[in-house]
């Protein structure tokens, strides 16, 4: 990545922006890129004048949206779960299970959680395709998911802007961090939701009425 950052510090600010805009579009087609470090890289480079902040952050956000825009057309295209399940490159059919018990139980909330989580936010726009959701409350779901992360990342790495080390371990410790307090959270969720559903299970086996 280093030659990626030095040429980045050595292109023209629309260059930059264009750069940045499909790098946060990538991690929707490609979770391993870094897009984070890069935007933040981005964020790095406007502090030192290279850019400007708002431009920077309206690149990376677009770039992101438009990202999940389109998986999100590929999945409506497929038109099934099973068939998005297909796709395999997107994330493990164990991470699709879990995301879709994340659905059944959360519904929209569900997906806006989802985002955050390490091997599940990459499903989310696919999976939202293939479940038929309308497009303006996923759009607004993505936007404000999108808005809300990379407004943490570039302002945070605004203000370090002293040190792209500083920059890099924060961005690695805020990805850690949201990822273990979301996985936590969905795990969560999904045991209260499996309970709450032994438990129905149950009471409707000693139900006396569900025999008549």
């Amino acid at each position: 990545m280093d030659a990626f950052f030095t040429w980045l510090n050595s292109v023209p600010p629309a260059v930059l922006y264009l750069a940045l805009a499909a790098a946060a579009a990538t991690e929707n087609v490609f979770p391993p890129f870094p897009a984070d470090t890069v935007v933040a890289f981005g964020s790095f480079l406007a502090a030192r004048g290279r850019a400007v902040f708002a431009e920077m952050f309206l690149a990376a956000w677009l770039g992101n949206v438009a990202g999940a825009m389109a998986m999100f057309a590929l999945g409506w295209r497929l038109g099934t779960f099973g068939k998005f399940r297909a796709l395999g490159a997107a994330g493990s059919t164990s991470s699709a299970r879990r995301l879709g018990a994340l659905y059944q139980r959360w519904g929209l909330l569900a997906l806006a959680i989802s985002r955050f989580l390490p091997g599940i936010r990459a499903l989310v726009p696919p999976f939202a395709g293939a479940l038929r959701i309308p497009v303006w409350q996923f759009a607004a779901i993505i936007a404000a998911a999108s808005a809300l992360w990379y407004g943490v990342i570039t302002m945070a790495a605004y203000h370090l802007a002293t040190s792209w080390a500083a920059v890099e371990a924060l961005v690695r410790s805020l990805t850690r961090g949201v990822g273990l307090v979301g996985t936590i959270v969905a795990l969560l969720a999904l045991g209260i939701w499996a309970l709450v559903r032994h438990g129905r299970r149950r009471a409707g086996e000693h139900d006396p009425s569900q025999g008549a």
